[in-house]
């Protein structure tokens, strides 16, 4: 192992919080090296409610701390960036029987007041009598309130901090399977395998290893230091319905439910609905998550309880699910489990605070995700030493460098320079990509120029651009995740995309691996 690479800093897990502490190591002069077992974002990191959000049912809880540090990052987050994160405001019927008006209007208080909001608007009272968000309601509910949180692509935050990471020097490896860990003295000694290549592995050292694995958090401890008993968190399943969309207003729904859940209806790629999420205990293995009957029909029957017209099973066209790794702290209910995240450093079983040295990431969530990387980075300098100042509250994400209202400017330069741009499809070039839609353009004069158009202007361009900077490997790292195209076409259609990326060499950035 003496001539194997030497890292600081081996991350395992390609999710958000190994995405985003491998970004901030890197840029405070670490090196580092990632390896994913298979797609950016292909777990639990593509399966949320694409929210970003304080938590207002987390209040009930008292998990105040978790909440006013989400608020706080509202806005960071939308700052950093500004294309695929946006302000959306959430109606919130008053439903008589369930939580009273006044605790509605006093968590809303507080959910305005402890997390800094500048930009956000606050929360107003609406009478439903007379405001347009009533229209796919049913007509008993008479008083709502509108709040305010953010939508985030969700799949798109982690590839763009894999790619700010990349740019930063460290060595992303996607499909790798990490298939030893074991400490040698004061270094780690890492094997590696490609999925794709079983026949193809490499060994690196590093000075400290990060488990990030999500879900899989504990499968690795058991994998590299064969302990059988551990169980540090609570596997909790989300699962998500997609349905043709029930109303036209930009306005998301928050509905309560019996139960004392609470689900989300909120309008998706532009023709949809996306209805969500279910809170229940998971038992396997993560990578076979699948929406259950039950789910389903109780995510139709909790919509049906608000929308005037019935959420039915023939109207779903798409479902996720994501399993959520949380830090099991004894709740008695999945959806009483804590959302905060728990970190930990271990050093050799028989020299406590000697040997190389481990830190394991327990829960978190989306939303949070920057500030948990910020957590880690407190805990890797005071093994390793500092090395820079936190930096990433005021950096952009790649295609994020525009103001963060301006958003619509930013769309009427680009169709400024490519007049063959109609709206909907420059805006939802800006949406994934912002500033970087020019490399996908390029000199481009008409759309002909971009190559072949598969359906719902997916274009050859955007394919090789994804192939070669982004990771994209099969049809379905950019249909489902890096731009929910697969929603817009026939079966067809996705099996044309399918065997186009068959044809692809492998390029750019992954073919460095």
């Amino acid at each position: 192992m003496t001539g194997d690479p030497v890292h600081d800093i081996f991350v395992i897990g390609g999710g958000i919080n190994g995405c985003g502490i491998a970004r901030d190591a890197a840029g405070r002069g670490y090196s580092v090296a990632l390896a994913e077992m298979n797609d950016l974002a292909s777990g639990t990191s593509s399966g949320s409610t694409k929210l970003i959000h304080g938590g207002l049912r987390y209040l009930e809880h008292y998990e105040f701390r978790l909440v006013r540090e989400a608020l706080m990052e509202r806005e960071v987050l939308w700052r950093n960036a500004p294309h695929i994160i946006w302000p959306m405001r959430f109606v919130l019927p008053h439903h008589k029987g369930l939580r009273p008006r006044w605790l509605l209007r006093l968590g809303l208080f507080l959910y305005d007041h402890i997390g800094g909001r500048k930009q956000l608007p606050a929360t107003r009272t609406l009478d439903l009598r007379n405001d347009p968000a009533a229209k796919p309601l049913k007509p008993l509910f008479r008083t709502a309130f509108e709040y305010s949180d953010c939508w985030v692509n969700d799949a798109r935050l982690v590839v763009l901090n894999a790619m700010d990471a990349a740019a930063r020097g460290v060595e992303l490896m996607v499909r790798t399977r990490v298939t030893s860990a074991r400490r040698e003295g004061e270094l780690w000694a890492v094997t590696v395998q490609s999925v794709d290549h079983p026949d193809v592995t490499r060994s690196f050292r590093a000075r400290m290893l990060i488990n990030a694995a999500g879900p899989w958090v504990d499968q690795v401890l058991q994998g590299t230091l064969a302990r059988n008993d551990v169980r540090n968190v609570r596997l909790v399943q989300g699962s998500h319905i997609v349905v043709r969309a029930k109303f036209n207003d930009p306005r998301a729904f928050f509905f309560q439910n019996s139960d004392g859940r609470i689900i989300f209806a909120i309008p998706y790629e532009d023709d949809f609905t996306l209805i969500g999420t279910t809170d229940q205990d998971f038992k396997g293995d993560p990578k076979d998550i699948r929406i259950t009957e039950g789910e389903i029909d109780y995510l139709c029957a909790a919509a049906s309880e608000y929308f005037a017209e019935p959420v039915r099973r023939e109207d779903i066209v798409w479902t996720y699910s994501g399993v959520r790794p949380l830090y099991d702290d004894g709740a008695s209910k999945a959806q009483e489990a804590t959302r905060d995240y728990v970190l930990k450093v271990e050093h050799g079983p028989d020299a406590p605070g000697n040997g190389a040295p481990m830190l394991n990431v327990f829960g978190g969530k989306i939303t949070t995700y920057r500030r948990l990387a910020e957590a880690a980075l407190e805990k890797i300098e005071a093994e390793l030493g500092a090395r820079g100042p936190a930096w990433t509250a005021t950096a952009t994400l790649p295609g994020g460098d525009f103001p963060a209202t301006g958003f619509e400017a930013e769309l009427a330069r680009l169709r400024a320079e490519y007049g063959f741009l109609d709206d909907g499809f420059g805006r939802r070039l800006v949406r994934l990509y912002g500033t970087r839609a020019r490399m996908i353009l390029g000199s481009a004069r008409s759309k002909a120029d971009l190559g072949r158009d598969f359906g719902a202007d997916l274009t050859e361009s955007e394919i090789r651009y994804l192939v070669t900077h982004e990771w994209a490997r099969t049809a379905d790292d950019v249909l489902w995740r890096r731009t929910k195209r697969g929603l817009h076409l026939s079966e067809d259609q996705r099996a044309a995309v399918d065997d186009f990326m068959h044809s692809l060499p492998v390029t750019g950035i992954a073919a460095a691996e």
